[in-house]
């Protein structure tokens, strides 16, 4: 298992390597890029940022408890931080499994999670010259360390 969170570019082949064996018939890889729109507005790029700390211990339990969850035998995810050009990878996740059905349920799993529970956030930038938050994740005051 490999979770990273990064400033430094994705290399998505290279978060599919860490997971690859001869034992497994499957391999999904997804990777979440930076488009050029979003709700009709042209965007020029992202920021993300994230609490890293917690973010790298929420990705972990959930790549842990979708290892124990689904029969796959790896998983590796990387999420990058810092600013984000249009085309960039923003996010990689690579799942082996025996069989394909696993791999493509883990990787749903890990990314909706993921989206759902790891603190990163999401400043758009417009062409215009605008920015926004968008919605993401609301860390309670329980689990802040």
């Amino acid at each position: 298992m490999y979770c990273l969170i990064t400033a430094e570019p994705i290399d998505a082949l290279e978060i599919m390597r860490r997971v690859r064996s001869d034992a497994d018939g499957a391999v999904v890889l997804f990777a979440g890029v930076v488009r050029d729109h979003d709700a009709g507005r042209p965007v020029a790029g992202l920021r993300y940022e994230a609490y890293e700390a917690m973010a790298a211990r929420k990705l972990t339990d959930i790549c842990q408890t979708a290892l124990s969850q689904f029969e796959v035998s790896d998983i590796a995810v990387a999420h990058r931080v810092g600013d984000l050009a249009v085309g960039e990878i923003t996010v990689a996740i690579a799942v082996a499994a025996p069989h394909r059905d696993a791999a493509y349920q883990a990787s749903r799993e890990v990314i909706g999670r993921l989206k759902r529970e790891v603190p990163i956030w999401k400043l758009e930038r417009y062409a215009d010259g605008e920015e926004a938050w968008l919605e993401g994740t609301v860390i309670h005051p329980s689990e802040r360390s």
